[in-house]
């Protein structure tokens, strides 16, 4: 049975065409992975299905009745509500429910017998609904989520504004899993998630019957889980039975095809042409001329999609720095209360070390009281001699109203427009990608044009919080072969031990230090 029918769909942002003519699918029970680079309209398919964006042509047909659940990228959560005052608003037309009976009841008072029928009716049948939803366990449900995600930990009743990316993350997933959606849509769930609970969601959507859509960059995690993957690539959807593995196999055989009949075509196309224009002008022979032109004419081009630009990292390297990067004596990191026990720790020259841990534990913490963007709570820090420290944050700062030119050019005024265009060429973004605001970029394409800043600026030292983050593939790869290049120490951020394994010289684990567990 289908769940979703997309049929004929084009869309564009200005002369920045996303899709053209695409179709699309959905059955029951099926796991699909919506894959495909940076900026290829991943997220704008999404919102496109649920109704948030309006296509310039084509047409979305969802089943009758199907609830979707969405974890969007850039849900905002509502400040000051609390954690549990969100995971129970996955319940609100379960409360619309009881607002409905509660409003019967009042009225019951005044009505006439046939009204009061009607109405014993009606509180019937909203009573029969609430007990089918669990309404009066929804206490419980809100705790056993919490406890799955490890928000219990955090507090059920704090605010959510003081959160990490990580922990409203888990939010909205924990929301999402208790709506119990006909069909969920996550588009990059992983994000800020640490390893304990990816394994989580993955046990999770491996046991989920329902369908769903799930948009990701981590190769591991997309294996584990799908059954079916949709290409996403120059315009076009297509579909592909099997895990990412599978798909790249088939998508290479494909390509190599394709090189190949084009190749035999140019040929073919050459050979004619040459016959043409030796005996067109032969009397005896500008028949068969001719018809070598008809051939041509009616000839089906075959085209071979252009090369995506691929990004080229190479960081700017600053001076060399005294032996020890930072020391850390007896620091206490945290805001209102102690994240961490008392910590020594050394970082020296040429050292580059991965951070992991749970979320909220004090990563990025962390890193901002080294940076002497926080004071600690108790302790120092002392930062080593002749430092140039270039920080990569987990989130963009700024409204996004800025063209990708302009972002940089505040940066760096002494650029030609040339170099600007041709420093975020190098990160992998089309002229049309740089002639666009940030805030019509993709998450991916946002993190490109930070990256951008922090490698045309001299440095020696790198802070990089969750860098992986909505990269593509490839730029994943590219960053991790340019910092084992790069000459400096590094300190970073990250959940994904496949990009730092052979690239950190150290793994400090923050689990071991903190208060929070």
């Amino acid at each position: 049975m289908s769940i979703l029918n997309v049929e004929h769909l084009t869309h564009g942002f200005g002369d920045r065409a996303i899709f053209n003519d695409v179709s699309f699918r959905l059955l029951k029970g099926e796991h699909v992975g919506l894959i495909g680079a940076n900026g290829e309209g991943k997220s704008t398919f999404m919102n496109i299905i649920t109704g948030k964006l309006m296509p310039d042509e084509g047409k979305v047909e969802w089943a009758k009745n199907v609830r979707v659940g969405y974890l969007d990228q850039h849900t905002v959560l509502t400040p000051g509500m609390t954690i549990r005052q969100v995971l129970a608003s996955a319940f609100d037309f379960l409360y619309d429910m009881e607002k409905q009976m509660n409003e019967i009841c009042e009225k019951m008072g005044e009505a006439t017998p046939e009204e009061l029928e009607q109405y014993m009716e009606d509180l019937g049948t909203l009573q029969d609904l609430l007990t089918m939803h669990d309404f009066y366990m929804i206490d419980a449900k809100v705790e056993e989520v919490g406890r799955a995600l490890g928000l219990t930990e955090i507090g059920l009743d704090r605010d959510v504004t003081e959160l990490s990316g990580g922990q409203r993350t888990k939010i909205l997933l924990g929301k999402l899993l208790l709506e119990k959606p006909d069909i969920l849509l996550l588009d990059e769930p992983t994000n800020y998630l640490d390893a304990e609970h990816i394994e989580w969601l993955k046990r999770y959507l491996n046991d989920y019957e329902n369908a769903f859509i799930l948009i990701s960059h981590d190769i591991p995690f997309l294996n584990s889980v799908i059954n079916l993957v949709y290409h996403m690539d120059n315009q076009e959807l297509n579909r592909y039975v099997g895990d990412y593995d599978k798909f790249q196999e088939v998508y290479a055989m494909k390509k190599s095809q394709l090189e190949a009949a084009y190749n035999r075509q140019q040929k073919e196309i050459a050979d004619l042409k040459d016959f043409v224009a030796r005996n067109k002008a032969r009397v005896a022979t500008r028949n068969m001329a001719m018809s070598r032109q008809k051939k041509l004419d009616k000839m089906d081009m075959i085209e071979l999609a252009a090369e995506k630009p691929k990004p080229e990292f190479h960081f700017k390297e600053g001076r060399t720095t005294g032996r020890i990067i930072f020391e850390a004596r007896d620091l206490v990191i945290g805001y209102d209360e102690p994240l961490s026990k008392p910590l020594n720790l050394t970082m020296e020259r040429k050292e580059k070390v991965a951070l992991i841990g749970a979320n909220g534990i004090g990563k990025t913490t962390l890193l901002k009281s080294i940076l002497g963007l926080i004071p600690p709570l108790s302790g120092e820090v002392e930062q080593g001699d002749y430092l140039e420290i270039g920080y990569f944050e987990q989130e963009m700062s700024g409204s996004g109203d800025n063209i990708c030119i302009d972002e940089i050019w505040q940066e760096f005024p002494s650029y030609t427009q040339y170099e600007v265009r041709s420093a975020l060429a190098k990160c992998g973004l089309t002229t049309k990608h740089i002639e666009s605001r940030i805030m019509v970029l993709s998450g991916g394409e946002q993190a490109k044009v930070r990256l951008c800043k922090l490698l045309n600026r001299p440095t020696n030292v790198l802070l990089l919080d969750e860098p992986t983050n909505h990269l593509d593939v490839a730029a994943k790869e590219e960053l991790k072969r340019a910092l084992k290049e790069y000459k400096g120490s590094v300190l970073m951020v990250c959940h994904e031990p496949e990009f730092y394994e052979g690239l950190a010289t150290q793994v400090w684990d923050l689990s071991q230090w903190t208060t929070k567990l």
